[in-house]
């Protein structure tokens, strides 16, 4: 079997080989860098060439995740504007999430398993104040607030989810969204601000406008 997948190997296309090759090299840097810089890093996950990486010892990335090119993963540690910040990130298991995403977190944020998130999308559990009005808004400080994603959920490209949001199971939102509040299980949410547009009955058993 052995020589049967080198065989095969040689004999493919070049784009075939040259796509192995860099999935393999993926799994190596999973099981032999990241297992040792994030809190936890769970077996079969793939971090795709990330732009930043802050506080992975903060963060926790269940089993079978799949994360895209170009991701900002920030936990924010230690003190900012005065505020002391250990903060708890949590990617569950088989979350597939698309290229350029961003996710910030200074206090909670969890994204439950088997969700999945298209390219382009911005999570986070704070916000800037910019009340003083004489004080730069980067040196004031910041306010926060725990973002939950529930399980089994869609979030199309482009979205953004604002601090404090709760996405219940299985909930879809549409492309280009800014959310913020707490959405029910089983809701479709789109606009900006999102609001719910339809919602399953299990009444009817089927996805009812609201």
């Amino acid at each position: 079997m052995y020589l049967q997948n080198i065989y095969s190997f040689l004999r493919a296309p070049v784009s075939v080989k040259q796509n192995k090759l860099r999935m393999l090299y993926y799994r190596l840097v999973a099981r032999t860098y990241y297992r040792r810089l994030f809190k936890h890093f769970g077996n079969g996950s793939l971090l795709f060439s990330p732009l930043n990486i802050a506080g992975p010892e903060h963060t926790s990335i269940g089993e079978k995740v799949h994360i895209g090119h170009g991701a900002r993963i920030e936990a924010f540690t230690g003190w900012y504007g005065g505020q002391q910040f250990s903060p708890e990130l949590e990617i569950r298991d088989s979350v597939d999430i698309g290229q350029n995403f961003t996710i910030g977190c200074a206090n909670r944020v969890v994204i439950g398993r088997n969700t999945v998130i298209s390219f382009d999308v911005f999570i986070t559990d704070n916000d800037h104040s910019y009340e003083q009005i004489d004080v730069p808004v980067m040196q004031q400080p910041l306010i926060v607030k725990k973002t939950i994603i529930g399980e089994n959920c869609f979030i199309a490209s482009g979205v953004k989810i604002l601090a404090g949001t709760v996405l219940g199971k299985q909930c879809i939102v549409g492309s280009n969204s800014v959310v913020r509040g707490e959405f029910p299980d089983y809701c479709v949410i789109v606009g900006a601000p999102a609001r719910v547009i339809k919602r399953y009955s299990a009444q009817s058993g089927r996805w009812e406008r609201v």
